[in-house]
């Protein structure tokens, strides 16, 4: 059936004939935009306002908590410094009345759109395996990321495009192209990497020298040729979705060029966005976020576009020398974009079914590292979600007064994955697929919840 359906996933079939497995349940939203900030954004400085910093400037966190240093010590990955006001001013916005920093003034416009979840719980404190487990649902390598789960759920909407779209502003980011692998799931769940700068694919126009006839011959010799092979070898999976993906090639050399030509765009839009910035890093940031919503329009099941590459600590959000540098240089080239992605949204009548997530792998500390950074700290961070079915303008959660510990409705990454697939109508308990003798499940074996408070 895979081979003789292609790219073409199972439930696209039942959806169309209304007979679906009870995996399935009534969707708030049918596409996933992942904004992924990469090395984690300080959610102390940001969107997490805590006046009590101010208050215990200096101490140490065991001070400042009462509680026992060495289980301080123990969750970070060096040893803390001593609790370190934000630098940045927060104000109020919007009727929901959220704080948000100085950082994001034009996200800040957006709060009322927005669902905040201030109790987010990582696993890992290295880039490298929290960023797999924010990925993938595990810590080590090899697992189908999110992205690849979902369009192995869903299918997809659009023959002509992948389902599952990557874009990167500043090369890989820690870990690298196992944040959007298909693991153990069949390969054409990967993601698909479009360049931000020149042709968004390699190779994608069709060789000179041929005309329209002769691709046609071409490519149904070729379809020919692997016919018979897949006939003689129907259970290799690997062979279909090879087939698929030339099939997926073929079809993607009318489309795709038109979906990323962002010519097309009026000056208005560009200007909206920031392309037309004369900051390179900013401009690319800003087209890959219009480039993502076009590729959503057009039918892409999944987008992820990350914010910072691994290259250094000046690549990516990890602040741990100088965090008014880093996260001032880093918000000035995702605030616009981002802001005019979920204005863009809401007007086009998309922000109904799609869900715009917005997150790192963890958080930083609310204590210093040096004299002017923050180290990782993964017991309490802040992620936000927009789009059909959340909460607008609800925050749900929250850490101490410090930042330091999520104290209230924790949300670990197995729930946040749980909570995802709920939105697009996936059972995470019944969404598995057979692998080396076990069901395999997104979210592990352990027990995961879905956050039901923040649905509307």
């Amino acid at each position: 059936m895979g081979g003789g359906l292609g790219s073409i996933a199972l439930a696209d079939l039942l959806q169309a004939d209304g007979q679906l497995p009870s995996t399935y349940h009534a969707p708030t939203v049918k596409r996933v935009l992942l904004l992924f900030m990469s090395a984690g954004v300080s959610h102390v400085d940001s969107f997490d306002y805590k006046p009590d910093l101010k208050k215990h400037a200096g101490k140490t966190l065991d001070a400042a908590l009462d509680t026992d240093a060495k289980s301080i010590r123990d969750v970070f990955f060096r040893t803390p410094g001593v609790l370190m006001p934000s630098p940045f001013k927060f104000q109020q916005f919007g009727q929901s009345g959220r704080r948000v920093s100085t950082l994001f003034p034009r996200m800040a416009q957006h709060v009322d759109k927005m669902t905040m979840v201030h109790s987010m719980v990582a696993k890992e404190n290295s880039h490298g395996p929290a960023m797999y487990h924010m990925s993938t649902g595990f810590s080590r390598n090899g697992s189908p990321s999110i992205g690849s789960w979902i369009t192995y759920g869903l299918g997809s909407e659009t023959r002509n495009l992948p389902a599952f779209v990557v874009l990167m502003d500043r090369g890989m980011p820690p870990s690298g192209s196992a944040n959007w692998g298909n693991g153990y799931l069949p390969a054409r769940h990967q993601g698909v990497v479009f360049r931000s700068e020149g042709d968004p694919i390699l190779d994608l126009a069709p060789p000179g020298g041929l005309n329209a006839e002769q691709q046609r011959a071409s490519r149904e010799l070729l379809a020919k040729m692997n016919a018979e092979h897949l006939a003689r070898h129907p259970r290799e999976g690997e062979l279909s979705a090879r087939i698929a993906a030339y099939e997926l090639a073929a079809r993607m050399q009318l489309s795709a060029p038109e979906v990323a030509d962002l010519s097309r765009e009026t000056p208005a839009t560009h200007r909206l966005y920031g392309t037309d910035r004369k900051d390179e890093g900013h401009a690319r940031f800003s087209g890959m976020c219009l480039m993502a919503r076009r590729l959503l329009e057009n039918g892409v099941r999944f987008v992820t576009v990350f914010s910072g590459g691994s290259n250094n600590v000046q690549n990516n959000w990890d602040a741990h020398g100088d965090l008014v540098d880093n996260h001032t240089k880093n918000a000035l080239s995702v605030d616009q974009p981002i802001a005019a992605l979920l204005g863009d949204l809401a007007r086009r009548g998309m922000l109904e079914d799609t869900l715009v997530i917005w997150t790192g792998e963890f958080g930083p500390t609310p204590t210093s590292e040096g004299s002017k950074g923050r180290d990782h700290n993964i017991s309490g961070f802040t992620s936000w979600m927009a789009g059909g079915g959340m909460k607008p303008g609800f925050a749900y959660g929250s850490t101490d007064e410090l930042g330091f510990r999520a104290v209230e409705g924790r949300v670990e990454i197995p729930d946040f994955h749980a909570t995802i697939l709920h939105a697009l109508g996936l059972d995470h308990e019944d969404l598995s697929y057979y692998y080396d003798g076990v069901e395999r499940r997104l979210t592990g074996v352990a027990p995961a919840k879905v956050v039901h408070q923040i649905f509307a």
